[in-house]
């Protein structure tokens, strides 16, 4: 009996082979999940970013910068958002279309929606992630992105997968987008993935893996020792038990995004 593996789901087999090599005990994963599940949006952050998304406009990225350093942990919107803007430039005039009116909806959509959701940070991630696949959707954003898949390659970086929050969200739905990006996707992640863990994550993505010989014992496929899919509480979980191992990437603060604004008004 053979076993295969979707192509269409190289992002969550190298989550899966990542959590499967830590071997997380399941009864400190359960009790970091229930952790993550009460944690709470601190009243600090709360005031500061409603306050911050009041006096941020809808064009470039200020009102995504207002989830910077949060006590929920949100990284990366001001970071995705940096980039899409400093690469406006590869992009046609429709492209830059897209590219605009997704991250003007991300921000009208934090401003709109933030002040009603529950503090509770599993409620604002869920929010924040809705809201992501909501506007990338809606604006057409792999019209923009399909032909220049290089512009993306800093936030599509094995160690930003982790633990899973806007980057995953971003690389999903790149995965949806067409066979063309998806194979790019797929390879970028599997060849970093290579560099940290070596052969275990070519292996868990190539569909015949699970098919060779002695795989097969008395005509029964092995039985899966991990979960699937992995959720963003075990990605967590995961996160902080590799104690460090793969240094996590934050570049909100550090990407040249002051003149990725000037660069996209002075381009449309």
């Amino acid at each position: 009996m053979r076993v295969t593996v979707s192509s269409g789901a190289p992002l969550l087999m190298l989550l899966l082979a990542l959590q499967q090599v830590l071997s997380v005990d399941l009864h400190d994963v359960q009790e970091k999940q229930l952790s993550l599940a009460k944690r709470r949006l601190t009243l600090q952050s709360t005031v500061e970013i409603q306050s911050c998304l009041v006096s941020s406009g809808d064009v470039g990225c200020g009102t995504l910068q207002c989830f910077n350093n949060n006590s929920c942990e949100i990284q990366g919107l001001h970071h995705i958002c940096l980039t899409l803007l400093h690469n406006a430039g590869h992009y046609d005039s429709q492209g830059k279309s897209f590219v605009k009116d997704a991250l003007r909806c991300m921000a009208q959509g934090l401003r709109q929606r933030f002040s009603c959701v529950s503090r509770r940070c599993t409620s604002i991630k869920e929010m924040v992630y809705s809201l992501q696949r909501e506007c990338y959707s809606k604006h057409q954003l792999c019209l923009a992105l399909r032909d220049h898949m290089d512009t993306t390659g800093n936030l599509v970086q094995f160690q930003l997968m982790f633990p899973p929050g806007p980057y995953v969200e971003l690389v999903n739905f790149l995965l949806k987008c067409d066979d063309e990006v998806r194979s790019w996707v797929s390879r970028r992640l599997r060849g970093q993935c290579e560099q940290h863990w070596g052969a275990l994550c070519g292996s868990l993505g190539n569909p015949c893996s699970l098919s060779q010989p002695g795989a097969q014992q008395q005509g029964t496929a092995p039985t899966p020792t991990v979960p699937w899919p992995i959720t963003a509480a075990q990605g967590q979980v995961a996160a902080d038990n590799r104690g460090g191992t793969n240094n996590r990437i934050n570049n909100d603060t550090t990407n040249p995004g002051h003149l990725a604004s000037e660069k996209i008004n002075g381009t449309t």
